[in-house]
């Protein structure tokens, strides 16, 4: 089975989109086989990869309405090695739909688990919240990425996400590893980005990754091309960033 990793932090706006989408991108250059799950009822990562969501289908509500099979719902991009199961606004709907469904925190993992070895990862993007998506999203994951952004209230939330995380460790996935946590959005003219990253590095220890993700033109700019920002500008700052991260993530992942 390949790694499955989920990208979540509660908190909207701070560069989960933007990681799950790069970080695939930059493994699948890398000759990785990358199945992207796009959890967010929003489907910024479904676009991102220049999914035309009115066009779609079938998506990732099919399948947790078990109208569909993972192989059938997930479809190739234009990119060599990265594959996508996309969003519609019908995922909306999916809390309500499953709340009297048994073992409802367990659809996505059941579905996921069909795939068997044909990827190398499967990366996740879970929608803002703590509700029943987010829930699945971290119960079929193997390990968590949390990006965290380098500005005001940086930390805000996250000890919410933390309990979450514990409990879900206790009753649903005793498994699920904190893989790492991302900082984002850094501004090295600004004290105060230096100041949260110094105050996350310091709550956090080893488990905030080197690598750090500036604040980036061609990352704001490249998703509404429908391009994973290495695919858009190689070379610009944000793109070589999260190369940088991925070739980090990769070197933890061999040395395990």
């Amino acid at each position: 089975m390949g790694k499955i990793i989920t990208i979540a932090n509660q908190k909207g706006g701070v560069g989960k989109t933007t990681t799950a989408l790069n970080l695939g991108a930059c493994l699948s250059i890398e000759g990785k086989k990358v199945l992207l799950v796009d959890s967010d009822p929003q489907g910024n990562l479904t676009t991102g990869v220049g999914i035309l969501r009115d066009e779609l289908s079938l998506s990732l509500y099919d399948l947790y309405m078990n109208s569909s099979s993972p192989e059938t719902a997930k479809v190739q991009t234009a990119y060599e090695n990265l594959w996508i199961i996309p969003s519609t606004i019908d995922l909306v709907g999916v809390e309500v739909e499953l709340v009297h469904r048994e073992n409802r925190e367990f659809v996505l993992k059941k579905m996921l688990s069909q795939f068997g070895s044909d990827f190398d990862f499967i990366i996740i993007d879970a929608p803002p919240s703590l509700g029943l998506l987010t829930l699945n999203c971290l119960v079929c994951a193997d390990s968590l990425i949390i990006p965290v952004q380098c500005e005001y209230y940086a930390l805000e939330g996250l000890g919410l996400l933390m309990k979450t995380v514990e409990l879900v460790r206790a009753k649903l996935n005793p498994a699920l590893k904190i893989e790492g946590i991302l900082l984002t959005m850094f501004d090295g003219r600004n004290t105060l980005s230096k100041q949260v990253a110094e105050e996350v590095r310091k709550f956090f220890g080893k488990k905030v990754y080197n690598t750090v993700i500036p604040r980036n033109v061609t990352l704001a700019e490249s998703p509404s091309h429908g391009k994973p920002a290495v695919f858009y500008d190689m070379r610009s700052k944000g793109s070589q960033s999260y190369l940088s991260f991925a070739m980090e993530f990769l070197s933890e992942e061999s040395a395990r």
